[in-house]
């Protein structure tokens, strides 16, 4: 697929779709409830499908007779083992939660998962680790630490150390550990993305799981022997979803009023509004979340952004875009995304004209040269797909973007609804 993008003025408001990160926490924590949960507003993309059908596999029942609504009746912690293997396409959240959840299985066969080419290049190996150390069975199959993968319960507790250069790994272990037969615990001596942990926590605080830890997360204690409970709650607004919006309004927004965000919700993309205040952006945010964006001249800044490495690609647009010079850096991680997103933004933002230059860790930009229009790659890579659409739009230049299809992963109605507020965008499917 093709998205072509150019050079517009925005107005008008838009509603953002329901959180990646919140749907499938919701969807593995009712999935291993004991009853049946409704979740509310959820988002529907790839990435969220790729998690009801991997829960699927393990026994869970669920009804979207409503994309409104979703109906899950869970396996009260007690998963099947599927025939054949679980297939997690571009999802590497599902991956990772999936596998903890897995550990909990019961009988001599192993859950076997497996992706596409980008998630068979992502590492799981401490993830692996730590659950083995916890009583189940846990290998790559290659011997490598990447997927495929193969796991086999049953988890029983105890004690283990991990080193989470992505903040999934932990997420799991909290996901999976309640369900285990004694206590586990855990210590963190690395720990990116926190604020991706806090969403978990925000689901285990629901359902009164029992744990303790440091603020730091280096210590976490889980006590085993516990269990969910079915609920009914609403997805909030995905603030990654956002970050396009607010960046796209702050550099060529007329009047655009962003709605349906809860500043007080932990996602870590939300600090995108305080990084593009920072740059002297007109933003103003009411007490209901609804948040107003004009544009205005943008000054490039510093930005550490070890707790947002998935707005990185959009925040490299906007320094782009801006005056001065911005340094994103400490996001070393951001190299083992669905892409190496460091290289690829600096090779696709440079090939239209940004001055733009690799650091070890994220990226510097020299604002104010001139952008050029043609042609670019994606890289299959959504994040990337959405920021060179903005970059378009917001530069005053037309861009066709290959690669494109991968949009569907966490945001399928991107183009829509930046059409709706003024956007130029075209979504041209192959032939």
């Amino acid at each position: 697929m093709i998205i072509k993008a150019s050079g517009s003025r925005l107005s008008g408001s838009v509603k953002i779709p329901g959180s990646k990160s919140h749907t499938i926490r919701a969807a593995a924590i009712a999935g291993f409830a004991k009853g049946e949960s409704l979740i509310r507003s959820p988002l529907l993309s790839s990435d969220t499908l790729s998690a009801l059908k991997a829960f699927e596999a393990m026994g869970v029942k669920i009804e979207r007779g409503s994309h409104d609504v979703w109906k899950i009746s869970g396996v009260a912690g007690s998963p099947s083992v599927p025939n054949g293997e679980i297939d997690v396409g571009n999802s590497g959240t599902t991956l990772r939660l999936a596998i903890g959840l897995a550990a909990l299985t019961k009988g001599s066969r192993p859950v076997r998962f497996t992706g596409d080419r980008q998630i068979c290049s992502r590492p799981v190996q401490p993830l692996l680790d730590s659950l083995s150390d916890l009583g189940a069975e846990a290998v790559s199959v290659n011997s490598d630490g990447f997927p495929p993968v193969e796991i086999k319960g049953t988890l029983k507790g105890g004690r283990t150390s991990i080193e989470c250069r992505t903040s999934q790994y932990l997420s799991s272990l909290f996901l999976c550990c309640p369900l285990a037969e004694r206590r586990s615990e855990i210590e963190v001596p690395l720990l990116y993305e926190p604020d991706y942990v806090g969403i978990t926590l925000d689901w285990l605080d629901k359902q009164n799981i029992k744990y303790s830890c440091e603020e730091d997360f280096s210590n976490v204690r889980i006590e085993g022997g516990q269990s969910y409970k079915n609920f009914d709650e609403t997805v909030p607004a995905d603030f990654s979803s956002a970050s396009f919006f607010l960046c796209a309004a702050a550099l060529c927004g007329e009047d655009v009023v962003i709605e349906g965000l809860d500043y007080s919700d932990s996602q870590p993309d939300k600090a995108v509004a305080d990084y593009l205040r920072q740059m002297g952006a007109d933003i103003e945010i009411f007490e209901d979340g609804t948040t107003a964006v004009k544009a205005s001249s943008l000054k490039g800044i510093d930005i550490d952004m070890n707790r947002t490495p998935d707005a990185l690609p959009i925040m490299a647009v906007t320094a782009a875009l801006s005056e001065g010079t911005t340094r994103l850096y400490n996001v070393a991680q951001a190299r083992n995304k669905e892409t190496d997103r460091i290289k690829c933004m600096a090779e696709v933002l440079g090939k239209i004209g940004a001055d733009i230059a690799e650091l070890p860790d994220g990226l510097i930009i020299k604002g104010g040269s001139k952008l050029f229009s043609g042609e670019v790659s994606g890289y299959y890579d959504h994040r990337i797909i959405m920021s060179m659409a903005v970059a378009a739009i917001a530069g005053g230049i037309e861009l066709s973007i290959s690669a494109a299809e991968a949009v569907d992963v966490t945001f399928p109605t991107f183009p829509e609804l930046m059409s709706s507020i003024g956007g130029r965008l075209e979504r041209i499917e192959d032939d």
